[in-house]
């Protein structure tokens, strides 16, 4: 089965995506999900002038021969960009082998492994009273598992706090907005949330945190303590990981569980995490950690170590990259949990997909392949329309991690 066309179709029903369509010589096609947050266009010429090119002839079946050729052939590995164009190309090709086979992705993989995919949304508000509310409301929806992020008081533009109820893009300007972070407010903050939501809700529900990487190591390993009283789920991107070992120094001062990885490339920016069981739950996803192929190295290995798996799962990923997930978190054996933010209703028309919620959990549909497609006709009257994350700031005027 060879591959005859590709193309990159970029649409913004509300937010900027990117998608590789990969077509054959039997008539089917694959699509992939190639969106880079704030740097959709590197990846569409990484995609339309180097890979592409070397994809016209081959054989649609040979998917890790292909990863292997994308991968090791270019010379220079690994980075978001060149991850995310190999992501697209993957996720098409397997997309177009379970239509091949006739059958579901996950019963290609080897089947399911659990009967659906429990998932968590994004409760927030400008203060703790806003973000309690928002949190039952998750509730009454049949959430079992909730993220819950806080205005900070006097900190300009808090992580996680959006304009809307269901839906948030922090990617809101052409230059980056800029945003003002005082640590030392929010390690006094973060725990009074969390023994609101307690105390409102009691300990059934599964509540997490995200901090967004804004913390020293030291400071990581104070709000984790801080936090144990209150049995989370997990707290999420404590400090930036480029140094893999700054997280021996939280997990010698608390037991909340970790999870880190939305941004992580490859198998090798977690693997000392994973071998010395610094974190809890690894959150690569199939954008921009190589598609299925890759995902699957790093799940195997965090098997071995009893870490779980945890793939973000927010708006900057598209219904593609969603439902292929989707069919990894149900067959992965060592599932732990799936983000899942909502997209829009113009985002959902352009991406028809199989996979439903019910009370808590996602299940990706019995749909050839991986049950997500793309309406080229529909997806052309959303032109792209420049948008870049957010910068943060200290209160003196320092560069900081957004």
């Amino acid at each position: 089965m060879r591959i005859i066309a590709a193309k990159v179709i970029v649409t913004c029903p509300g937010r900027n995506f990117v998608t590789l369509k990969i077509e054959t010589d039997q008539g089917l096609h694959g699509i992939g999900d190639a969106t880079l947050n704030g740097r959709e266009k590197a990846v569409v010429a990484y995609l339309e002038e180097h890979v592409i090119p070397l994809l016209i002839g081959r054989d649609a079946h040979r998917i890790e021969d292909i990863w292997q050729y994308l991968y090791r052939g270019a010379y220079w590995r690994r980075g978001p960009v060149t991850m995310s164009a190999i992501a697209a190309v993957d996720t098409a090709l397997w997309d177009i082998k379970a239509k091949a086979a006739g059958m579901p992705l996950y019963q290609l993989l080897g089947g399911a492994s659990r009967d659906g995919v429990l998932v968590y949304g994004h409760a927030n508000g400008a203060d703790i009273e806003e973000t309690v509310d928002a949190v039952g409301r998750y509730q009454d929806m049949g959430y079992k598992a909730i993220r819950a992020q806080s205005g900070v008081p006097g900190v300009k533009g808090a992580y996680g706090v959006g304009k809307g109820g269901l839906y948030y893009e922090p990617a809101d300007s052409a230059l980056p907005s800029e945003t003002v972070w005082t640590t030392s407010t929010y390690l006094d903050h973060a725990p009074k949330l969390f023994e609101r939501l307690r105390a409102t809700y009691g300990p059934e529900i599964e509540l997490l945190h995200d901090v967004h990487h804004r913390l020293t190591p030291i400071e990581a390993a104070r709000l984790g303590k801080s936090l144990e009283p209150f049995r989370l789920f997990w707290m999420e991107d404590c400090t930036p990981a480029e140094n893999q070992d700054a997280f021996r120094l939280v997990r010698q001062h608390t037991t909340t569980p970790l999870a880190v990885g939305e941004i992580f490339n490859s198998i090798h920016d977690c693997r000392t995490l994973i071998e010395e069981q610094l974190i809890d739950y690894i959150r690569t996803t199939v954008v921009h950690a190589g598609g299925i192929t890759h995902l699957r190295q790093i799940a195997g290995l965090a098997a071995l170590y009893q870490v779980r798996t945890g793939c973000h799962g927010a708006t900057d990923l598209s219904p593609a990259c969603m439902g292929a997930a989707l069919h990894f978190d149900l067959w992965v054996p060592n599932f732990g949990i799936q983000e899942y933010m909502r997209h829009s209703e113009e985002t959902d028309a352009v991406f028809p997909h199989a996979y439903t919620f019910n009370d808590g959990y996602l299940h990706p549909g019995e749909a050839v392949g991986h049950g997500v497609d793309i309406d080229e006709a529909l997806a052309t009257k959303y032109p792209y329309d420049p948008k870049q994350l957010p910068v943060a700031r200290l209160t003196d005027g320092s560069m900081w991690n957004w």
